[in-house]
């Protein structure tokens, strides 16, 4: 098994690499190698930040890689795993046998007023505002208009990112199970010639979701999961669950809403 382990450059973080790198070191090249650039396991050690650096980072591998957490930041809804657990880690994946569990991900085409288009992958969400006035688009679901938004910005997320941004803004938190991405307006204004539906509405994964900006001129910020695109004037975004899966190896991968609980409530003493 081909394993990297990916870091943040947090103090803790560092001290947590070496104690891991040395203890799969031990069982080195019976059970493991380390491989940086093709790797079958990568262990995030941090935060959700430093996972979704590793997502994008390898991007174009998911089909093969399988995603471990472990957690020594703020937030740790990605991490199956606690810094004081790693030499349970490194059991498991001696007794690995290749089991994970998938969740979608959200493909975003962007063009800009010169005809040219790229294609965003995100694990969390897609966000387009503008960095004064407020933002204008027509926004179509299948081809059809749904409805004219003014306002803030829109914010398309995946299941698990439902509980990130979106979940700010007033988004509801769907199970990652759901094959299918929600659409969140960033204070909308709501007039007679504006009229929005004014909550978030969640599309299939047969369904496709199309903002037409109008723009002043003015480039509008584009953001997606923890990077960002360089201010561009944007005519059109569209949306779709992506094709491709993030896999997580499942060795003990925690129930969804016990990790919601301990995210956001905490767990209550007996």
């Amino acid at each position: 098994m081909k394993i990297t382990v990916f870091s943040n450059q947090e103090p803790h973080s560092k001290e947590v690499v070496h104690v891991l790198e040395t203890l799969l070191q031990a069982y080195e090249p019976l059970y493991f190698t380390f491989d940086s650039e093709h790797p079958d396991i990568v262990i995030t050690i941090g935060g959700d930040g430093t996972l979704l650096a590793a997502f994008h980072h390898y991007s174009e591998q998911l089909d093969h890689i399988r995603f471990i957490g472990v957690h020594t930041g703020h937030l740790g809804f990605y991490a199956d795993w606690q810094d004081f657990e790693l030499s349970e880690l490194v059991e498991s994946l001696i007794t690995d046998h290749g089991t994970c569990v998938k969740y979608p991900l959200l493909t975003s085409t962007v063009t800009d007023q010169a005809g040219h288009s790229q294609t965003l992958l995100a694990l969390n969400e897609v966000l387009v505002k503008q960095p004064s006035g407020t933002l204008i688009a027509d926004v179509a679901i299948n081809g059809t208009l749904f409805e004219h938004f003014r306002g803030d910005g829109v914010a398309v997320a995946t299941p698990t990112g439902s509980t990130a941004y979106n979940k700010a803004v007033g988004g509801a938190i769907m199970h990652p199970s759901l094959e299918a991405m929600q659409m969140t307006e960033v204070a909308s204004i709501n007039n007679r010639i504006f009229r929005t539906i004014g909550s978030p509405i969640i599309l299939t994964k047969q369904d496709e979701l199309t903002l037409t900006l109008k723009s002043d001129e003015t480039p509008h910020i584009i953001s997606y999961d923890h990077l960002s695109l360089a201010a561009m004037q944007v005519v059109k975004m569209t949306f779709k669950i992506s094709e491709q899966r993030i896999q997580f190896a499942k060795y003990r991968h925690r129930h969804f809403w016990k990790r919601i609980q301990a995210s956001f409530i905490g767990v209550e003493e007996d």
